[in-house]
């Protein structure tokens, strides 16, 4: 190929990349895989290694061309990055809008609302529509050259897609990282033993500050677009956006708001949908939408009277640990726990936080009587997750594990090469409450009406000692109990006898063997097809089965083999279980992964999952490029917009039904 059927070749491949980077990055709309779109930037980039002198700034091969740099440039901001006030309230936002109209006594008051991305504000600058710096916030006079990080984002445009004024215009917008992305690198990090990151706002942070483009490039973050500095002939705010998408940016994430009353209905809204975004955000930004009114009003400070930040309830928090105390599991593990004073996080009332083990109080340094740093993220058991120091005043209490099981009193041993301390007293009246709990939960034997509150009820009266003790249980033993008639009698001893025929995974998960949960005990009956053969199977048999390693492979052949454990599984068999024997199914969904998303109308979630693993399929929480099907039910998350992104089969309900009929 000469130079001059090069030069063509690369205007179209550049064209063409520049095209799908946009259905992909900016619009969410891939037409074409991954690895389609990585085959011809690879040609791109070997026609422009044959003519180096054919390289374009706003090549795509320039996002990842950069060399290292010693240090970073600084750069001053032709215009001051400005910082936000807080709101927490409506009634806060009132206020806001009173002072507002006080200023401007006759200017109607309207407003753009838009996501508050839990980002790293940049400085984008565009010369005659090409990209040619980027710089950080830095305090908001100052900032630092990181162009080539920049660059390495694939949602921002090195080229403009159309051209709006001669000379520079000013994109400002939010550096972000996904929160799969986020995940994804973590558990990197965890496999080759580094210390994890602690958010996704930091991580982003840190990739646009390292001085090897490399760095940026492998951390996918992403850019949302929120302000055009440069006057385009914007008249509002809501505009800009409109012009910032059509330049090629992602800015479509506001709600033109004509009164305050919208703003507060879109911030609700919001906060309901948070979880589903894929991103961190903590709150919205509210602007006042006329451009020539927003002006009129001016900076107070270092932030913009016009604009604030209306953001959702804190979810860290401070507050005084009021006493440790210890929970008993029912593998014997004893967990510390913070009693806190009671304080207000992410809309819930907080009272206790778990400390996990000795290892975690240590790391901390929590004592009793200890100000400490809270955090609750979602349904997740709260976290303390630092110590305030500086408000001890030397009445703090240090917190020692105990010697003795606090229910039975048995001796507490924390076992070689393990952060957990466990009470080792089999008859431990707690534990034997926890595992009968497990055994009847609803993904073991799934005993309706055997809740914690009727276990404890009966292990009290003496009437249960041990799981198999519940398929002795008749109707004459329950009615004089408080709680019950002779109708709640009946219903539950029928639910016990509808449990009795059980599927071997199941059955297995029920034990609760340690290190065996779900997923493992449907390897093992997979693997087995019978309890018989796992109870034969010697130690290096079970280690070979898929996904179980040499902890789990010791844990299971130990209990199969220990005296109590084979006599308390025969005295389930005689009292009426019956396991029902692994069938080898033909056509397997084996080595093919499922996500699932949204309400289904004919399965329940676990009847789903239950599906697709009988038929050797595998469950994941969260999607990849490594994942096969995304099934989409009504209402679906963040996972759905992932799975598009990515490219990967999404199915409706009636083409998951196909599929699981004819796996084949």
């Amino acid at each position: 190929m000469d130079k001059q059927e090069a030069r063509k070749r690369i205007v179209k491949l550049r064209k063409v990349i520049n095209h799908h980077r946009y259905l992909y990055h900016v619009l969410d709309k891939p037409e074409i895989s991954d690895a389609a779109l990585d085959s011809l930037k690879h040609e791109l980039f070997q026609l422009e290694n044959e003519f180096p002198d054919l390289i374009t700034p706003d090549s795509p091969s320039q996002r990842i061309g950069g060399k290292a740099l010693d240090k970073f440039v600084k750069v001053r901001h032709q215009k001051r990055m400005l910082s936000l006030q807080d709101a927490f309230s409506g009634e806060e936002m009132e206020d806001w809008q009173k002072r507002l109209q006080k200023l401007v006594p006759r200017e109607k008051l309207d407003y753009f609302a838009e996501l508050k991305i839990d980002g790293f504000a940049v400085s984008l600058i565009y010369r005659d529509s090409i990209f040619i710096k980027g710089a950080t916030r830095g305090d908001g006079k100052t900032g630092e050259d990181v162009t080539q990080n920049l660059k390495t984002i694939e949602s921002i445009p090195l080229k403009l897609n159309k051209e709006v004024k001669k000379g520079e215009v000013e994109i400002r917008g939010e550096v972000y990282m996904t929160n799969s992305v986020f995940k994804k690198i973590n558990q990197e990090r965890k496999r080759k033993g580094l210390s994890l990151y602690a958010n996704p706002r930091n991580t982003a942070a840190g990739s646009i500050r390292q001085l090897n483009p490399k760095i940026a490039a492998s951390r996918q973050l992403d850019f949302l677009a929120y302000d055009i500095v440069t006057d385009l002939g914007q008249k509002t705010h809501h505009q800009e956006h409109q012009l910032a998408h059509s330049l090629g940016f992602k800015s479509d994430k506001g709600k033109y708001c004509s009164n305050l009353k919208g703003v507060i209905k879109f911030w609700k809204g919001i906060e309901q949908k948070r979880e589903k975004l894929g991103y961190q955000i903590d709150g919205i930004v509210v602007r006042v939408d006329n451009n020539r009114v927003f002006g009129k009003l001016g900076v107070v400070g270092k932030a913009p009277r016009g604009a604030i930040a209306f953001k959702f309830s804190a979810e860290e928090a401070t507050t005084v640990v009021k006493d440790i105390i210890i929970q008993v599991g029912r593998t014997g593990a004893l967990t510390p726990v913070a009693k806190l004073k009671p304080i207000q996080i992410a809309g819930a009332l907080i009272s206790r936080a778990t400390l996990h083990n000795e290892d975690e109080i240590k790391r901390l340094d929590v004592r009793i009587g200890d100000t400490v740093i809270v955090q609750r993220a979602g349904d997740v058991i709260p976290d303390i997750i630092k110590v305030v120091k500086e408000m001890r005043t030397g009445k703090e209490k240090k917190f020692q594990m105990p010697k003795k099981c606090p229910i039975c009193g048995g001796k507490i041993i924390r076992p070689k090469g393990e952060a957990v301390h466990r009470c080792f007293n089999k008859r431990c009246a707690l534990i034997q409450k926890r595992q009968i709990a497990h055994f009847v939960s609803k993904n073991a034997f799934n005993i309706e009406g055997l809740g914690p509150k009727i276990v404890s009820q009966l292990t009290n009266q003496g009437l249960i000692n041990n799981v198999s003790d519940i398929f002795t249980l008749t109707e004459e033993d329950l009615i004089p109990l408080e709680r019950f008639d002779k109708k709640s009698a009946s219903n539950l001893i029928n639910s016990i006898e509808q449990s009795k025929e059980i599927s071997l995974s199941r059955f297995i998960y029920a034990l609760g063997i340690r290190h065996v949960g779900e997923e493992t005990a449907i390897n093992l009956a997979n693997h087995f097809t019978s309890l018989e053969g796992i109870k034969k199977a010697k130690l290096e048999q079970l280690a070979r089965v898929k996904d179980i390693g040499q902890v789990v492979a010791e844990s299971a052949f130990k209990w199969f083999n220990g005296k109590k454990n084979r006599e308390l599984v025969d005295r389930l068999i005689r009292n009426g279980v019956k396991i029902e024997k692994q069938k080898r199914i033909k056509r397997k969904l084996s080595g093919q992964t499922f996500v699932l998303t949204g309400h289904l109308e004919q399965f329940t979630r676990d009847q789903a999952k239950d599906r697709i693993r009988t038929l050797g399929g595998d469950i994941s929480s969260s999607v990849s490029k490594e994942t096969d099907f995304v099934v989409v039910g009504s209402e679906p998350g963040s996972k759905y917009d992932r799975a598009r992104k990515l490219g990967i089969k999404i199915l409706n309900e009636k083409e998951f039904l196909r599929i699981l009929s004819n796996p084949r």
